[in-house]
């Protein structure tokens, strides 16, 4: 199954409190968050293509290769990952936060598998910790958290499924694109993740690096 991956690396680094687009801070390995991030797909013979969606200051941050593709982000997320779309060619698409650089090769190849069975499909964790559902600082209910899971990246799609939601997408509120899939009627599927795909975004996630 041939892919483009879509790399959303914009942002400016504020929850994070580095000052700067977290994607590129350096690991204790020398590498940044980004180039680990991107590691996977640029060895997978799968991935046709990688589209790098990024502030345009930051070009130079990303190594030149024939694989990689940068476009320049957008004012909101949903701006970035539509500017990258415009640059996808493959059939599928695997749409992956570049502050996500702990992506397990397993996790990949059961995203990929999943697409063989469906046209979209999240990789999610299952929710561990008892899940309350709260207005104005009360507890209204308890949710089943059996029923329950947090949702990850990568998201794939077969690539004119996104492409025509973006398009569609006008005024519409979503969180993340599974949610705009969700929208428009379309059937997502979970994958299960069992490993470490934590998303980077606090001074404390930084610390831990």
């Amino acid at each position: 199954m041939k892919y483009d991956a879509l790399i959303v690396a914009s942002g400016k680094g504020q929850r994070s409190n580095l000052g700067y687009n977290k994607v590129f801070y350096v690991m204790k390995d020398g590498k940044n968050v980004l180039d680990h991030s991107l590691s996977l797909f640029m060895a997978d013979p799968d991935c046709e293509k990688i589209v790098v969606v990024t502030n345009e200051e930051y070009f130079s941050e990303i190594k030149d290769d024939q694989k990689i593709i940068k476009v320049k982000g957008g004012k909101e997320r949903k701006d970035s990952v539509n500017n990258g779309l415009k640059e996808v060619s493959s059939e599928y698409v695997l749409i992956h936060d570049g502050a996500r650089p702990f992506l397990h090769p397993e996790a990949l190849k059961a995203v990929k598998e999943k697409l063989n069975e469906c046209d979209a499909c999240v990789l999610g964790r299952m929710a561990l910790d008892t899940i309350k559902y709260v207005e104005n600082g009360r507890i209204m209910r308890t949710i089943d958290r059996n029923n329950i899971f947090l949702a990850e990246t990568p998201q794939a799609f077969k690539s004119e499924l996104i492409k025509d939601c973006y398009a569609r997408a006008d005024e519409t509120i979503f969180t993340d694109d599974a949610s705009l899939a969700e929208a428009f009627g379309h059937e997502v599927m979970i994958v299960i993740d069992e490993y470490d795909n934590r998303k980077l975004t606090t001074q404390e996630d930084f610390r831990k690096l």
